[in-house]
């Protein structure tokens, strides 16, 4: 249990800490963000808080479709926003560095990294089996509730959230696309690798006895 909720917690901080590395490479945004970005820019609230309120306010969304929080749930809500609001006040933009050209392969390498961070992230604390984020949640109750299948869960809630958070001024780009292609393979190697890492040592453990 403990090494669980280590892996839990490091897991949630660490994708906080991936969530504030694409923002600050300038070229776009998953839905979700696009849509905190742009509530931040009409409020003045920071994106990581954003983030914590926009999760609560999913949460609510859970009740009339039956879902049941896990204790995953909740601390995926807490601590993923607010450890992204500490990140981002450390880890400065990639314009503040490189502009024109240079500054957008840069930023692109800059969002790869943050995918690589959100996926080993996701990996890492949906395999301690505490319960879905708020998002997942939301898009499985709507399989259950209606019978959506789960890609059209996804891309009904996701679209409407890319649609409203660039209305409201959200960053919507190449790292848009980049993120919807890639972080589903990344988590899926990220938790193959952790499979296999963690047979290893326990072949390791057996043969030490």
């Amino acid at each position: 249990m403990t090494a669980r909720l280590l892996r839990l917690f490091l897991g949630l901080a660490l994708f906080g800490v991936g969530c504030a590395v694409l923002v600050q490479a300038g070229i776009g945004l998953d839905p979700w963000t696009v849509l905190a970005e742009g509530i931040s820019l009409r409020t003045g609230l920071g994106i990581g808080w954003v983030v914590v309120v926009l999760g609560a306010v999913v949460l609510l969304l859970w009740i009339p479709l039956r879902q049941r929080p896990g204790f995953g749930t909740i601390a995926n809500i807490l601590v993923v926003g607010t450890v992204m609001q500490g990140a981002l006040a450390v880890i400065p933009p990639v314009e503040r560095f490189v502009t024109g050209v240079a500054g957008f392969l840069v930023g692109v390498v800059v969002f790869l990294v943050g995918i690589a961070l959100v996926a080993v992230a996701s990996a890492m604390y949906i395999g301690t089996g505490f319960g879905p984020g708020p998002r997942d949640g939301l898009m499985t109750g709507l399989n259950q509730r209606f019978g959506w299948p789960i890609w059209l869960s996804r891309t009904f809630v996701e679209g409407s959230v890319l649609l409203a958070g660039w209305l409201l001024g959200g960053t919507v780009g190449l790292g848009t696309v980049l993120f919807a292609a890639l972080v589903g393979p990344g988590v899926h190697a990220a938790m193959s690798l952790g499979r296999r890492a963690a047979e290893s040592l326990t072949a390791r453990a057996t043969v030490a006895r």
